[in-house]
């Protein structure tokens, strides 16, 4: 099976035609928000109408720019990793998403899997100031698992995780990506098997060839070595 990514679009400076072509050759295009509102705080009060306008209008501007209809847009991450809230929650119900892919589970082993909102979150709320739901929501929560970045794990005090590859401030070099790579997947491979996240902004591999090129490396390393793997979307 082709690798595919799973991409959360935002309105501003998006070039549709892309996210067309990238929907055309398999990959799920997933809403993240029109405005990404730099204020962090409008994420965690925002109202269940303005998380419609912001989620469901995006997947207008999709269906419209990009033309895709078919359904597919079932997923949303908010901007800064900010949850909503219940009011959050509400609106993807009353909108027809499937899953959000905004709250964070600390670093632990073995990580978590991904949950439903029927039942009470399976970890404590991650985040500074974080609003999490408290009510139940017939949505998927699929959660982003904090990245163990220690470069030797079996040494040395523990540190924080971290959530998006590319906020691990202590990848340096395409040698420490590739340790942190290989950790973080045998740390999910040997224990519960739960999925691996790896979200990144697509700038940072751009700006970081080293970083691409190890990357595109360890992928292969993996597929060659672990058939029952698969990189796969949300």
């Amino acid at each position: 099976c082709d690798i595919k990514a799973t991409f959360f679009v935002s309105h501003k400076y998006t070039n549709y035609s892309a996210v067309q072509d990238m929907h055309r050759q398999g990959h799920e295009i997933a809403a993240h928000s029109v405005t990404h509102n730099d204020d962090e705080s409008f994420w965690s009060g925002a109202s269940v109408d303005d998380w419609a306008r912001e989620m469901s209008g995006v997947r207008l501007i999709i269906d419209k720019f990009a033309n895709i209809s078919d359904n597919s847009v079932v997923g949303l991450r908010a901007p800064y990793l900010r949850v909503g809230g219940n009011k959050q929650f509400t609106m993807m119900e009353e909108q027809a998403f499937l899953y959000d892919s905004s709250m964070v589970a600390p670093l632990r082993n073995p990580p978590v899997w991904p949950y439903t909102m029927d039942f009470l979150m399976p970890h404590h709320c991650q985040g500074w100031l974080q609003n999490c739901p408290t009510r139940s929501h017939g949505v998927w929560e699929m959660v982003m698992n904090e990245l163990d970045r220690r470069e030797d794990p079996t040494k040395g005090e523990a540190l924080t995780g971290c959530v998006m590859v590319d906020s691990c401030s202590n990848i340096i070099s395409g040698d420490q990506f590739y340790n942190f790579l290989n950790h973080n997947f045998y740390r999910h491979f040997d224990q519960n098997r739960a999925p691996l996240s790896l979200p990144f902004r697509a700038a940072w591999l751009k700006n970081n060839p080293e970083f691409l090129d190890t990357f595109l490396y360890w992928v292969d390393e993996v597929l060659e070595s672990h058939p029952e793997v698969y990189f796969v979307t949300m």
